[in-house]
């Protein structure tokens, strides 16, 4: 499993939704929704605002998600398990 953040450029919680995530140490790819494949990979999950963090399996299925929030580390940690 891995994770997907997605975030803005204006977005005032998405930079401790980086520090949450990067904290866990798992594989992260980061999408901008402000560019094209970031808009492209939101709409595909149906992610909304930002911050917003999925858990995702190796078939790219949504295992777990945080839309507009900020997870713990705990949490995200959990989710993974």
């Amino acid at each position: 499993m891995y994770l997907k953040l997605f975030v803005s450029k204006d977005c005032p919680r998405c930079p401790a939704a980086r520090e949450a995530v990067y904290s866990v140490g798992e594989r992260v790819e980061v999408y901008d929704i402000d560019e094209a494949m970031g808009l492209a990979e939101a709409a595909f999950y149906n992610v909304l605002c930002t911050p917003s963090l999925l858990v995702v399996d190796e078939q790219g299925r949504e295992v777990r998600g945080w839309r507009c929030e900020v997870p713990s580390p705990r949490e995200i940690t959990s989710a993974l398990n």
